[in-house]
C-alpha cells in the first residue's frame, strides 16, 4: 500500500516537528534526509513520509527544484496528500521561497487551490485576521524582526504571501472556522469563484486545526507550519498513539550543538551557562582569520564530555550578529558557523558522544549531513515540536539526535532534553 501523507519541509527542524505531531496523532512516520537517489526503495512501512529538505533560505530557484524532486518521489512512492511545511514564523523574502514552491508545487499537482497556515498554538502560534502572532505580540514586534537572513517585519500574512506569488490570496477568517469544516469549504467555494488561489486560514487553538484539517480533506496540496498535522490524520481514521514513539535504551555521551541566533535559543544558551556548565563559544571571526577553531573545540571535548553535556555554540545577541554580519557579510558568517559546527559534531560522535541536542535548521540541516544522516525514527517530544529521534551509526551504534527550531523550547531545554530521554526511554 501506498503512503497516505507525503511531506516536504524546507529545513530539518521543521521535518522532525511536523513528523513528531504525526506520529502524536497515530501515523506511522519515516522521515528521509534529503531526496532518496534514483532507484532507492521506496518506503512501505509507514502512512506518512516526511522529506527534510534545505531549503528555507536556499535561492528561490532552488528551493523550487529540490521540492520538485520530493514531490515527484513522494507521489511515485503513492502519497494521496502532499503538505508543504514551512516554519511557524512563516520565514521567508519578498523573493521566497514559501510563494514560489507552493506555486510550483500546484503547477505541478495540476491543483488551483490550496490553504497556507503557520499556526501552532501550542507552541504560542496564532493566525488572527491574517496576522500572525507570536504569544501575545505580532510577529514584527517578535525577535523575528532581527533574523539575519528572514526577518520579519510585516505580520499580515496575505499581503507578506501576495508578495511572492502570482495567484491572488484570500482569507478564510476565524469566524468562517469557528463555524466547522463545511463552512470552511463553503469559503473556499467562494476564494475560488473570486479568482483566489491561495487563503490564509486563521487558527487561534488546537480545534481550529483538526475543523481545518478535516476542511481540506481531498485537496492535493496543503501549506502550514507543523500544526495541521494534528487535524489531518483523522482523515484516514488515525487516532492519536505513542506507541510509535518508543526508541532504542540511550548511551553514550552528551552533548548540544547551538547556531541558532533566535531570541529562544539565546535564552536556553544563558540559562546554561548561569549553571556552570561546560561550553564552547564558536566565534565566526575567529574562524574567518584561519584559525583551527573545530580543532580547539574538539580539544575542549575531549576534557569535558566526561562530565557533560557540554555546549558547542555560536549563538548570540543580534547585536552582535549585526557586528559579524556587516565584517563577513550574512551568508559568508553563516556557512562558515555552519561547517565548522558540522565538523564539531562529526568529532564528537567519533568521541563517543551518542545523544546530541542541536538547535537551528540551518545547523541541523549541517549536522545531519555531516553524520552521514538519511533517516530518521521520531520518538518522545520533548517540548510541543520538539522529539527525540533516533539514527543508526556504522557499526550498529545508535544516535539519539533532536533537530530544535531556534524559536522553541524553554530556557532550560538543553539540560531538560537529557532528563526525559532518561525517563522516557531508559
Amino acid at each position: 500500500m501506498g503512503i497516505r501523507l507525503g511531506c516536504i519541509a524546507d529545513d530539518f527542524t521543521g521535518a522532525t516537528d511536523l513528523a513528531n505531531n504525526l506520529v502524536r496523532a497515530g501515523m506511522r512516520v519515516v522521515q528521509l534526509i534529503d531526496v532518496p537517489p534514483d532507484g532507492a526503495q521506496r518506503p512501505v512501512d509507514a502512512d506518512a513520509v516526511v522529506i527534510a529538505l534545505k531549503s528555507r533560505t536556499a535561492p528561490a530557484a532552488e528551493a523550487v527544484e529540490a521540492s520538485l524532486r520530493a514531490l515527484a518521489w513522494l507521489r511515485s512512492a503513492g502519497a494521496e496528500q502532499i503538505y508543504f511545511k514551512y516554519c511557524s514564523t512563516f520565514d521567508s523574502t519578498p523573493a521566497g521561497n514559501i510563494g514560489p514552491v507552493t506555486e510550483a508545487l500546484m503547477d505541478a499537482l495540476g491543483t488551483d487551490f490550496t490553504i497556507a497556515t503557520p499556526a501552532f498554538p501550542d507552541n504560542g502560534r496564532t493566525v488572527f485576521k491574517g496576522h500572525l502572532f507570536v504569544g501575545d505580540v505580532l510577529l514584527s514586534a517578535s525577535g523575528m524582526r532581527h533574523h539575519p537572513l528572514t526577518p520579519m517585519t510585516d505580520p499580515n500574512l496575505v499581503s507578506v504571501l501576495g508578495a511572492q506569488t502570482t495567484r491572488a490570496v484570500g482569507l478564510i477568517d476565524h469566524t468562517v472556522v469557528g463555524r466547522g469544516a463545511d463552512a470552511v469549504r463553503a469559503r473556499i467555494d467562494d476564494l475560488r469563484g473570486q479568482g483566489a488561489g491561495i487563503a490564509i486560514a486563521d487558527a487561534v487553538s488546537n480545534e481550529d486545526l483538526v475543523r481545518l484539517g478535516a476542511a481540506v480533506q481531498g485537496l492535493p496540496l496543503v501549506t502550514a507550519g507543523s500544526g495541521l498535522a494534528i487535524g489531518l490524520p483523522a482523515n484516514w481514521g488515525f487516532t492519536p498513539s505513542d506507541a510509535a514513539a518508543r526508541l532504542p535504551p540511550p548511551g553514550g555521551h552528551r552533548a548540544v550543538i547551538s547556531g541558532s541566533v533566535s531570541t529562544a535559543t539565546n535564552r536556553q544558551v544563558l540559562e546554561f551557562l548561569r549553571a556552570g556548565r561546560p561550553a564552547f563559544s564558536v566565534d565566526p571571526l575567529r574562524i574567518a582569520a584561519g584559525e583551527d577553531v573545530s580543532g580547539q573545540a574538539l580539544a575542549f571535548a575531549e576534557s569535558h564530555l566526561a562530565d557533560g553535556p557540554v555546549l558547542f555554540y555560536s549563538t548570540e545577541a543580534p547585536e552582535a550578529v549585526r557586528t559579524v554580519q556587516s565584517k563577513l557579510g550574512a551568508v559568508e558568517a553563516g556557512e562558515l558557523v555552519e561547517r565548522t559546527l558540522a565538523r564539531v559534531a562529526r568529532g564528537l560522535v567519533e568521541r563517543g558522544v551518542r545523544q546530541l541536542v542541536v538547535a537551528g535548521g540551518e545547523t541541523s540541516g549541517a549536522v545531519v549531513r555531516a553524520l552521514g544522516v538519511t533517516g530518521l525514527r521520531i520518538g518522545p517530544q520533548i517540548d510541543p515540536g520538539v522529539p527525540w529521534c533516533a539514527a543508526p551509526l556504522p557499526g550498529g551504534d545508535t544516535l539519539h539526535i533532536t533537530l530544535k527550531s531556534g524559536n522553541f523550547g524553554g530556557p532550560a531545554f538543553f539540560t531538560d532534553s537529557f532528563a526525559l530521554l532518561d525517563r522516557e526511554v531508559s
